[in-house]
């Protein structure tokens, strides 16, 4: 994986741990006695820096679950969460604000534009509220890799859905974020447009640098990711590396057949 130049540092002088984010037997829990529902069961999990990870899994198996908790939407009944060496789990409400604020970012299904911006004041419009300058040459090559030049000035009535949603991907990198979470990012674009926005979030890894943790259903989406993490009742029950969008859906369709939490046999380090 290439190295990119102007690859975010953080933490100081030392050295960057290799992890962005990791839970540790984490449990999320709604309700209690009988009418207690268990998103995540005991979930332990590493979420690497300079990867692309993408979390799969029936409806209510708690991919979504895990991914609010990680980047610090969520709560857990029990367990911890950190991010790189910051534990999340205890912050109070305006620490965890802060540390969304300056460490993350987030691309959401729903593009979520002020339609009075237009593309570039989306973009740097986080770092207008925390009171930070872009830093020219980093915003520069952001609107580059997702090939926004020409429609900085547009407002979002002006854009088609797929460039709403690279102004949304340029928004989340603008910040130069330890890590972004995206919750089906392509799950309102058609194929190509969809297509184009993966391919960016591809790019943001391997030019950029940038970690990237990605729920979908799609195996064509999740075949863009260096690893996907198959979820099922709560638990993490299957990896598979290198994926292809045949081989995500063969494996879906296996953890169907299985049933919903059967274990099956990891295909760590098995290429394509």
């Amino acid at each position: 994986m290439t190295t990119a130049v102007g690859v975010p540092q953080h933490g100081g002088t030392g050295e960057r741990t290799a992890v962005a984010a990791r839970a540790r037997q984490v449990v999320k829990a709604y309700g209690a006695g009988e009418t207690r529902v268990v998103a995540l069961d005991h979930v332990d999990v590493d979420m690497m820096r300079g990867e692309y990870t993408a979390i799969m899994g029936p409806s209510g198996s708690g991919k979504s679950t895990l991914m609010h908790c990680l980047a610090g939407l969520d709560t857990v009944t029990e367990g911890q969460i950190h991010l790189a060496d910051t534990e999340l789990t205890g912050l109070k409400d305006k620490q965890l604000t802060q540390l969304r604020r300056d460490r993350v970012g987030f691309i959401f299904q729903a593009f979520n534009l002020l339609p009075t911006l237009n593309a570039i004041e989306n973009i740097t419009l986080p770092m207008d509220i925390a009171g930070r300058r872009p830093e020219p040459g980093w915003l520069e090559q952001v609107v580059e890799t997702v090939g926004l030049a020409d429609r900085l000035t547009h407002r979002p009535t002006e854009l088609s859905g797929g460039q709403q949603q690279r102004v949304a991907v340029a928004r989340a990198l603008a910040a130069r974020p330890e890590i972004i979470f995206g919750d089906e990012p392509t799950g309102n674009l058609d194929s190509r447009a969809g297509a184009e926005v993966l391919s960016f979030l591809r790019r943001s890894v391997d030019e950029l640098g940038q970690t990237i943790v990605m729920v979908t259903h799609d195996p064509v989406a999740a075949s863009y990711a260096d690893r996907v993490l198959y979820l099922a009742d709560g638990r993490i029950v299957d990896e598979m590396r290198h994926p292809t969008a045949e081989r995500v859906l063969d494996r879906m369709l296996s953890l169907s057949e299985a049933g919903r939490g059967t274990p099956v046999a990891h295909e760590r380090g098995r290429r394509a």
